[in-house]
């Protein structure tokens, strides 16, 4: 088993910024590709951005691509998603996710990821 604890959430203007965190414990963080998804209210979960259990590969979807940057700490078993120039549109929880297959996986949506976190609230104001 793994635990995923999301934490960073809040409030934020647009254009501001905001870093998300994941604290993993359990199985070996290493082992896993990470990822984020969010949520909008009324809409599907989506994917944001993953990375890769060394950190060597990431990847984003178009809507955050230049704006949003994960990076990890094996070290810390943390991931991390900093958000810069944020859009009202950007508003919805976010969500941690953790999967052996790799960022593959992950790239094609959020069905069959082997961990999630409950999530963190990113509300930004106009």
């Amino acid at each position: 088993q793994v635990q995923l604890v999301e934490s960073g959430g809040g409030l934020v203007q647009a254009g501001g910024s905001r870093k998300l965190s994941c604290a993993a414990s359990g199985r070996t963080f290493s082992n896993y590709a990470m990822g984020w998804f969010r949520q909008a209210p009324g809409k599907e979960r989506e994917f944001v951005t993953t990375i890769s259990w060394n950190g060597g590969s990431t990847y984003y979807a178009d809507s955050v691509k230049g704006r949003f940057t994960i990076s990890r700490d094996n070290a810390k078993n943390t991931v991390y998603l900093q958000m810069n120039s944020l859009k009202p549109e950007d508003t919805a929880v976010y969500f941690c996710a953790a999967d052996q297959s790799g960022t593959w996986r992950m790239r094609r949506g959020p069905t069959g990821m082997d961990y999630w976190g409950k999530g963190t609230l990113v509300t930004v104001s106009s």
